[in-house]
């Protein structure tokens, strides 16, 4: 069976979810919350399989609420259910940490079918955001390439090519020091924290492969 907190400030919206989990079989409802602060609360006594969350509540709330969340409960799925249909605040609540994002006024079955996705470990976005959360990611996604300079992209590809720092530094005619600066500017920009994320990163989007070594 599925444990899912329900957390929503209109008492009839919680009650409406609980008939649609109700019909499922395999999901229950094993408590509702109308701030964050219940949330919280709640959660420091008992963590369900799926926090269901709306976006807009008293108290701490929104993607201030999941951020929190996230690092407080890691193993704890939240599917969003909120009233914005924008591509824009689905990809923002994906972004800190939310598992999945539906609206509304989606079918009950969707809803359902959220719930057993990212209680089974993965994500799910309703369906009419796909493709504007896809676009809203790819334009983050390009935002962060283009605030590498000319310089990092140069370190970047010869990070990916497999080099040390210290040949990087013999490379580009640079010190070691300058070379980790650079390196360290580059995962602060680019959001990882590692050099294994690092190159997965530059592979996957195909940046930095094909910039030329300055002369």
């Amino acid at each position: 069976m599925i444990r899912v907190l329900i957390a929503d400030d209109h008492r009839l919206v919680r009650r409406g979810i609980r008939e649609i989990l109700g019909i499922a079989g395999d999901i229950a409802a094993v408590g509702e919350c109308a701030s964050g602060v219940e949330v919280v609360e709640m959660l420091g006594r008992d963590v369900p399989d799926v926090l269901m969350l709306d976006m807009a509540m008293p108290g701490p709330c929104g993607v201030e609420l999941i951020k929190h969340l996230t690092k407080s409960f890691p193993q704890m799925p939240i599917l969003v259910l909120s009233m914005h249909n924008e591509g824009q605040f689905a990809a923002r609540a994906i972004r800190e940490g939310a598992r999945g994002y539906v609206t509304k006024d989606a079918d009950p079955e969707i809803l359902l079918q959220a719930v057993r996705k990212v209680a089974a470990g993965g994500k799910f976005i309703d369906p009419v955001l796909v493709e504007a959360v896809l676009l809203e990611m790819t334009g983050d996604q390009a935002a962060k390439n283009d605030t590498l300079t000319e310089r990092e992209l140069q370190v970047l590809r010869l990070v990916v090519a497999g080099m040390s720092l210290n040949a990087i530094a013999d490379e580009l005619h640079l010190s070691p020091k300058t070379i980790s600066s650079h390196k360290m500017r580059i995962m602060q920009k680019l959001d990882v924290t590692n050099n294994a994320d690092l190159v997965r990163y530059a592979l996957r989007h195909d940046i930095a492969l094909h910039w030329p070594l300055a002369g």
